[in-house]
């Protein structure tokens, strides 16, 4: 059987291709690489550094002390004093528990199955020292986590896992998580405005955000249909012209995130085949709203439970605002004007989202930036068990 048979029997299976399914899988790796090199060079610049902080700074006084002032707020921020003790205690338990459930997801999508060099790597340590850098850079680097995405690939090509494979695993912990997040906006969306669940129902907060994901889900079912051999067939059709191999690399594309889909569909129907993935997945998004629930709970606000969830996350689509604050003013605005939306008193949102912010955006970044250190001395004792030496592991790899 040839290696472009075996590539589309495993996509139609869903599962994800071997790293001899391509003959040039790897053939760009070291140049695609880029992985921690923004990240690492922002650490070690310390004028860049500098600026950085600089910007963190201005957005958290532009959002937490400018805005509520414009918009007539302020007195909420007095109410930060009256926090109840335990709400917060139970808010940054919840935190803790989003990131076990992270660590969870990418041990059951990324760190593979079997036995064999990548998986013994990416042991539970190295998950961890991941997760957490990449959390790290997905703050500092805004944009639907851009940052840890990049951070993520360069690991798993670190750790000995080809650049199709990693890719298609990278594809589907995406949309493995981001099909719960989507599912969760049309069931509380319809739920909320159908009655069956109690709170304000807001057209915008319920409806509109429910059909765009249906749409997006229906996105991701077009694109799993994308025949694994699409390249082959894309090469076949150009055969004979003199950009029929540049064809096949843009068919790598398209091919590679079919089958990343079709995995993570395939774990969403059969969940015991991937139960630790799909347990992570939905275990994440759980621990940020009970973060969220917390949040509010410190300050007295009674948020009916649909609310609260279809709130978190129209107000997390803002994350899709690039921001050159890490996401900082995007996510908290888009946060309190779905809260609002939904009729609950500005007095009680601020400060609510305010403390939520604090523990589930800011609270990661130091443990996030030691793991990234911790990482980097993992990935130089990978590339010293697998002999591999680069301009680029000079910089990254080696502990300072």
């Amino acid at each position: 059987m040839s290696p472009a048979q075996r590539q589309g029997r495993g996509a139609a299976a869903g599962r994800e291709p071997a790293a001899s399914d391509s003959p040039d899988g790897d053939e760009h790796g070291d140049s695609e690489e880029l992985g921690a090199s923004g990240l690492g060079a922002l650490l070690q610049d310390r004028r860049k550094l500098a600026s950085a902080v600089l910007v963190f700074v201005a957005g958290v006084v532009g959002v937490y002390l400018v805005l509520p002032k414009v918009v007539g707020i302020d007195e909420s921020l007095d109410r930060l004093s009256q926090a109840t003790p335990y709400w917060i205690a139970i808010a940054i338990a919840f935190n803790f528990a989003a990131f076990a459930a992270y660590v969870a997801l990418f041990r059951g999508i990324l760190g593979g199955s079997g036995v064999d060099d990548v998986r013994r790597r990416l042991d539970v340590r190295a998950s961890y020292q991941i997760t957490m850098a990449g959390l790290a850079a997905t703050r500092i680097f805004s944009a639907a986590g851009a940052g840890g995405i990049v951070l993520t690939y360069w690991a798993l090509r670190k750790a000995g896992m080809s650049q199709r494979l990693s890719g298609c695993r990278m594809v589907a912990f995406l949309v493995l998580l981001y099909s719960i997040y989507l599912l969760a906006l049309i069931i509380f969306g319809v739920l909320l405005r159908t009655g069956v669940l109690p709170g304000d129902d807001p057209v915008g907060g319920t409806l509109v955000p429910a059909a765009i994901a249906a749409m997006a889900i229906a996105i991701l079912g077009l694109v799993a249909l994308i025949p694994g051999d699409f390249e082959r067939r894309l090469r076949e059709f150009a055969r004979g012209y003199r950009r029929a191999r540049f064809a096949g690399r843009i068919a790598r594309g398209p091919a590679t995130i079919a089958t990343g889909v079709r995995t993570a569909i395939d774990y969403l129907r059969h969940p015991s085949r991937g139960a630790l993935a799909v347990a992570g997945a939905a275990g994440f998004w759980a621990a940020n709203i009970g973060v969220l629930w917390a949040s509010f709970e410190a300050f007295g606000g009674d948020v009916p439970f649909a609310v609260l969830a279809q709130g978190f996350f129209v107000g997390m689509a803002a994350n899709l605002v690039p921001s050159p604050a890490g996401g900082v003013g995007s996510v908290d605005a888009g946060m309190i004007g779905a809260f609002v939306l939904f009729g609950i008193p500005s007095g009680v949102v601020f400060p609510a989202v305010l403390v939520y912010r604090v523990i589930a955006f800011w609270l990661p970044i130091p443990p996030g930036l030691v793991a990234y250190f911790q990482l980097r001395r993992t990935v130089a004792r990978w590339e010293q068990e697998r002999g591999v030496y680069t301009s680029e592991s000079k910089v990254i790899g080696e502990a300072p």
